[in-house]
């Protein structure tokens, strides 16, 4: 029957995917879509029919059944949550990590508007780059007047430590962006340089990703440009500025943290290029050079992928309190030794500023028009355009024509009582603005709902320089939004919505561009990369890990038995329950036990586990979830995946904690972190990462395990009343006793199956014994001065002391002392285990400077 029932569901799928690949649409875009009146439409024309290229794409849409494409589109969003694609709002209330938003329909640009867009773009760089290199060098542009002196030292983007001097590679940026808008007269026009480090590149192609995946049929039939080849591009160049060898350089990518808007982006593109995410703290300067602190000692960087703002890039020369640069970096970059993409300094041209001056640079330094224009800029540093500004304020934007330490303004949107205070805080710094004028935006169609809706977009568009000159990316991202909220928002506000951008090749492009060989590798099967960081994150992820199980499995135990307890009306016997978990070190509210109806007692311990300010299940799995965001680059999708269902997860426990069904909810929590931990067993080496997890994983269980056993002897006045079924329940050892002993639990053999016996992977002596020989490994990893380091020496103590315990002398009760010997020793294996820890902080988590030696660095005169 059930056999049948698959068969009928996959004839119907058939005849599905039949339906929508046959006949013709049943139903024309103009009766279910329609654009905004004086409005430019990407897809639909001012006759209201479907521009050319668009033709293609909107046939195969109107195939699909609306049920066809809600489905789609769910798994679409569905793949967005698993592949954790996030950014961060800045002073967001939702907090860090909220979910990308894309819409599943692409922006379609025919071959024709992409190789002039592309040419334009690259054209474009190539003037900023001559300005840059200028402006940091001869500064014959000031002296000639195209560009005002006050411009350029008004700029708090220019930075005087990098005048003077070439950066590697003799050029300062490497990868570029624009943002375009499309007027109601149909042309596209700059919005915005990006020259500092842009963002979006990392999105665009997860943006392709899924929405290739929801649409694979219309994908494939318009033969849309792949994005692939720019990366590689961009990989190759990154490794080709390497002052040193270049067939194999250390290149890394420099991110502020988890807390900065495109965190994910960045530990996105390094895993795509194959490069290691670092931060400030990763990374010192030595003798001029550029160090990553590994567990090894200090391995050389030679090219830094840039993602953190110039400015904040060296406290030394820059901003003093940065903690999210290198002290040194600007000296090193100066003596050739490290290479920056992009350059620090490249901020300078970011933003507006300078773009109501570069018509003009296009003409005398590349002796051509701009191919693609800038919108009508005006810097109001210059007292015909400030008079300007001031008396068409209502049709402008106005922007900070420096940084973006403000958002900028639609004039129109303005009271009376703002535009005042606008125009007289322009008056008093009027080279601290720009103003320009914006047409409008382009519409295209979004799904909403179920429906589609024409909604603003801007596109940003990437271009990487390479030894031929500029190459753009023939895509990009495109950012909707009402058009007031998307003229006046950066990627990293949010602003809205995303799309992909397809560019259709058609059929005559179906040659597939030769792949570049990789220069021949050098063997290796060491991890050389691994920051002292990354370890100490790994070594917590094992530790908040196995806390959240050891939580889960406590909550559990007690609430089936007080549910057991309270089913036969035995109230009391549940509250004794709940004393006895809080002795076995489950956290609880301080006053449930005075608690006056037994009955409310598993709702209220329930709420706090599921209460993130509480020390319940909930801030654990918070802790997990902070610690993975700091793996992003390091941990497979898969992991990252479990990791999100497990949130879930514990989410929904409040929904269940009334009428539901809790304790299946707590199975499945259980089930996810045995998941999570497979993955790491099954799917990573066995180098240090590893190693750093599975240590932490097995230390927060021996301490666990001590703790369990410590609470369990506390206060008890004989072996009858000590909860030996609990224990065996909470370490999962209940039919590994049964079956050794085929009797009730006794106080010895319990003793023995969870503190001495090493074949128990639920014991203290499985967990000491494994730790001892990931210490052995881990001390591999340095120098071998042929003694014992301390955590070593920790391990042999504890191993010794575990192997010949007499488990019958714990076993003893003593009407004076109760369970003094099983006590004493509990406590010396506590200390024991936290020291343990503690060493391991220091040998390995806080990076020695002094492995390498130092130098006096250099003064520069």
């Amino acid at each position: 029957m059930k056999d049948a029932q698959v068969v009928l569901e996959g004839e119907a799928k058939i005849q599905r995917r039949l339906k929508i690949r046959q006949g013709n649409p049943t139903v024309s875009l103009q009766s279910v879509y329609r654009p905004l009146p004086g409005t430019y439409d990407e897809v639909l024309g001012e006759d209201g029919e479907i521009r050319p290229h668009w033709r293609q794409f909107t046939e195969g849409l109107m195939r699909f059944e609306p049920e066809e494409m809600r489905r789609r589109w769910d798994m679409g969003q569905r793949l967005l949550r698993d592949n954790g694609v996030t950014y961060n709002v800045y002073g967001d209330p939702e907090g860090l990590d909220r979910p990308w938003r894309l819409d599943p329909l692409p922006v379609v640009l025919s071959q024709d508007e992409w190789h002039m867009i592309a040419a334009g773009i690259e054209q474009r760089a190539t003037l900023l780059e001559t300005i840059l290199s200028d402006l940091y060098g001869k500064r014959t542009l000031l002296s000639r007047g195209l560009i005002p002196s006050s411009l350029l030292h008004a700029n708090p983007g220019f930075l005087r430590p990098c005048h003077g001097w070439l950066p590697a590679g003799k050029r300062r940026m490497h990868v570029y962006a624009a943002d375009l808008a499309r007027g109601s007269n149909g042309h596209w026009r700059v919005v915005g340089d990006r020259t500092e480090s842009p963002s979006g590149s990392g999105y665009a192609l997860e943006n392709r990703s899924i929405v290739s995946r929801v649409l694979p049929e219309l994908h494939r039939s318009l033969q849309v440009e792949r994005l692939g080849p720019f990366f590689d591009t961009l990989r190759r160049q990154l490794q080709m500025l390497s002052p040193r060898h270049k067939d194999d350089p250390r290149v890394v990518l420099l991110t502020p943290g988890p807390y900065n808007a495109t965190y994910f982006e960045h530990a996105f593109l390094a895993r795509q290029l194959g490069i290691t995410l670092v931060q400030g703290e990763d990374l010192t300067v030595r003798d001029n050079n550029v160090y990553l602190k590994a567990l090894t000692g200090l391995q050389r960087v030679d090219v830094i992928f840039r993602r953190t703002g110039g400015v904040w890039c060296d406290p030394l020369e820059l901003r003093g309190d940065s903690t999210l640069g290198v002290a040194g970096l600007l000296q090193s970059a100066r003596a050739g030794n490290v290479a920056l993409a992009n350059a620090v300094g490249t901020g300078l041209l970011d933003g507006a500023s300078l773009m109501g001056f570069l018509p003009a640079l296009a003409r005398d330094l590349l002796g051509e028009q701009l191919a693609l224009p800038s919108v009508a800029t005006w810097w109001c540093g210059e007292p015909e355009s400030c008079r300007h500004v001031l008396a068409n304020l209502e049709r402008l934007i106005i922007r900070p024509a420096f940084a973006n330490r403000d958002q900028p303004v639609v004039g129109s949107a303005l009271t009376e009582s703002e535009a005042n205070s606008l125009r007289t805080a322009i008056a008093a710094h009027p080279w601290d603005w720009v103003a320009q004028e914006i047409e409008g935006t382009s519409t295209v169609p979004v799904w909403t709902g179920g429906h589609l809706e024409p909604q603003h977009c801007v596109l940003r568009v990437f271009a990487v320089a390479t030894e031929r000159g500029w190459q753009a990316l023939p895509g990009g991202l495109a950012r909707l939004s009402a058009e007031r909220e998307l003229l006046t928002t950066r990627l990293q506000a949010g602003g809205g919505g995303s799309k992909d951008i397809w560019i259709a090749a058609g059929r005559r492009d179906l040659q597939t561009p030769a792949k570049l060989r990789a220069p021949a590798v050098r063997l290796t099967r060491d991890n050389r990369d691994l920051p002292s960081r990354v370890a100490d994150n790994m070594f917590w992820l094992g530790r908040y890990l196995e806390r959240c199980e050891a939580t889960t499995r406590l909550l559990r135990a007690a609430l089936g038995h007080m549910e057991d307890s309270l089913a036969q009306d035995d109230g009391e016997q549940a509250r004794a329950t709940l004393h006895t978990m809080g002795l076995l070190g489950m956290e609880m509210p301080a006053d449930i036990l005075e608690e006056d109806n037994p009955e409310n007692l598993p709702y209220r311990l329930t709420q706090f586990h599921v209460d993130e300010s509480t020390t319940g299940l909930a801030n654990s799995v918070d802790r997990l979830i902070r610690v993975v965001t700091n793996l992003r680059d390091r941990l497979s999708t898969d992991t990252w995946r479990a990791v999100q269902r497990l949130r879930d997860e514990v989410g929904l426990l409040e929904a269940e904690s009334l009428d539901g069904d809790i304790i299946g909810r707590l199975n499945s929590v259980v089930l996810t972190m045995q998941g999570i931990s497979g993955l790491a067993m099954e799917n990573m080496t066995r180098g240090p990462q590893w190693l750093f997890l599975d240590s932490g994983r097995r230390l927060e269980r021996a301490i666990a395990i001590v703790d369990n056993l410590s609470g369990a002897l506390t206060d008890v006045e004989s072996e009858d009343a000590i909860a030996l079924d609990l224990l065996l329940e909470i370490w999962d050892s209940v039919m590994t006793y049964r079956s050794r002993y085929l009797a009730s639990p006794r106080l010895a053999g319990v003793l023995d199956l969870l503190l001495c016996d090493e074949s128990n992977p639920r014991s203290l002596g499985f967990q000491v014994g494994t730790l001892s020989r990931h210490v052995d490994s881990l001390a591999g990893i340095g120098e071998d001065s042929g003694f014992y380091k301390p955590e070593q020496k920790l391990m042999t103590i504890l191993s010794g002391t575990i192997r010949t315990t007499d488990v019958t002398v714990l076993a003893r009760y003593e009407r004076d002392a109760g369970y003094h010997d099983a006590e004493r020793l509990l406590d010396f294996l506590r200390s024991r285990l936290w020291e343990l820890s503690e060493q391991l902080s220091r040998s390995y988590f806080t990076h020695a400077q002094w492995r390498l030696p130092v130098a006096r660095m250099e003064v520069m005169p």
